[in-house]
């Protein structure tokens, strides 16, 4: 393969007040790898300088919950408290001794929590059964949703603070707020729910409330689910009309994913896939970005080179996200940009994600047998 220094993949991007060095996007992966009660770990930063050294453009982190009953699973990183901020400011110095950018992603589980992961009964926009985990949620009052708003709001200052260049909020996937923005989990009849405008609603007040505190050249984008997989879940001219509410509020990029735990399909498919049929999402995503002005992500089981650059190419999308083929190779956006590699050597069967911390299965067993 020869050097691809050329390609429209390694042209700089504007998100909102800040360049992008390149349009590769490490995608919001849960790493497993803070302390139990969030606090950054050394491993934790050793990760992301590796992403940074490998010339990744953006790195979104793994979603960081920002409050104590949101919290998703064992080793995740916390933003939640003041506490925290001076183990995050060492996640975004190591980044920056590189040209990559890094964003925190915001994050409540809502309903797709335990009792025994966040101490509590887990809430959401409505007592709706998840099915996948046998979980009730408790539905939220209108105080409590306004504390939330709020929680997301103070977390995004810890990000500033810390010296993240910008945030990500997590609206995908069945967590807290995309709950309250799919018809499937909001039963709500109040301002908080009951058609698309009011279920949209809290998203509109956290992106209002982080421009108010952060400043309005600080980058706030969002991970949004185009699809539920559900025929009583968001549709994408629903997610479609958010991303343009959203756009007119201030947002200043869109990662388009889709899913939920009870779908059964969630963002992450397992098996790959012909290349023809690579970006599973980037056909939403680009449905998002004719109606858009703003930046828009494309992901979903990215591998090759070649597909990526002509996604970009095609203006189907702005930039790429990957996530399981960072974790198999931090190195793997240096690789492509001087010809050492075509394709991701990924083969998405999703053992990385490794509750003792993230890491390629394939690489350890090559490691240990010496190979």
């Amino acid at each position: 393969m020869k050097p691809a220094e050329t390609s429209t993949l390694f042209t700089p991007v504007r998100v909102g007040s800040l360049m992008i060095p390149n349009r590769f996007v490490r995608s919001a992966t849960a790493e497993f790898m803070a302390e139990e009660d969030g606090t950054v770990t050394s491993r934790l930063v050793e990760l992301y300088r590796g992403l940074a050294g490998g010339e990744v453009g953006l790195i979104i982190s793994g979603h960081a919950y920002v409050r104590p009953e949101g919290k998703a699973g064992p080793r995740q990183t916390a933003v939640h408290d003041d506490r925290f901020v001076a183990g995050l400011t060492e996640v975004a110095a190591a980044v920056h001794a590189f040209p990559s950018r890094v964003f925190l992603q915001l994050a409540h589980a809502g309903r797709q929590t335990k009792p025994k992961i966040c101490g509590c009964q887990p809430v959401g926009p409505s007592p709706v059964l998840d099915p996948s985990s046998g979980v009730l949620p408790r539905e939220l009052s209108e105080d409590e949703i306004k504390a939330l708003i709020d929680a997301f709001i103070q977390a995004a200052r810890r990000a500033r603070e810390a010296g993240f260049d910008g945030v990500e909020l997590h609206a995908a996937h069945g967590y807290l707020l995309s709950s309250f923005i799919s018809p499937h989990t909001n039963k709500r009849q109040d301002g908080w729910g009951g058609d698309a405008e009011r279920r949209g609603r809290i998203v509109v007040e956290i992106l209002r409330g982080i421009k108010t505190a952060c400043g309005p050249s600080f980058p706030v984008i969002i991970k949004l689910n185009s699809t539920d997989f559900l025929p009583s879940g968001l549709t994408l001219a629903e997610s479609v009309d958010l991303a343009v509410r959203l756009e007119r509020e201030g947002l200043d990029a869109v990662e388009t994913s889709g899913g939920m735990n009870e779908a059964g399909r969630g963002s992450v498919w397992r098996g790959l896939r012909a290349e023809d049929e690579e970006g599973y999402f980037v056909g939403n995503a680009a449905e998002v970005k004719r109606a858009v002005r703003i930046p828009v992500f494309g992901l979903g089981g990215l591998r090759t080179f070649r597909v990526m650059e002509e996604a970009v190419a095609a203006a189907r999308v702005d930039l790429i996200s990957l996530s399981r083929p960072f974790i198999r190779d931090p190195d793997l956006v240096r690789k492509f940009r001087t010809g050492g590699m075509s394709k991701s050597a990924c083969i998405s069967c999703n053992k990385c994600f490794n509750p003792r911390g993230i890491r390629c299965a394939e690489v350890q067993k090559a490691r240990a047998a010496g190979r």
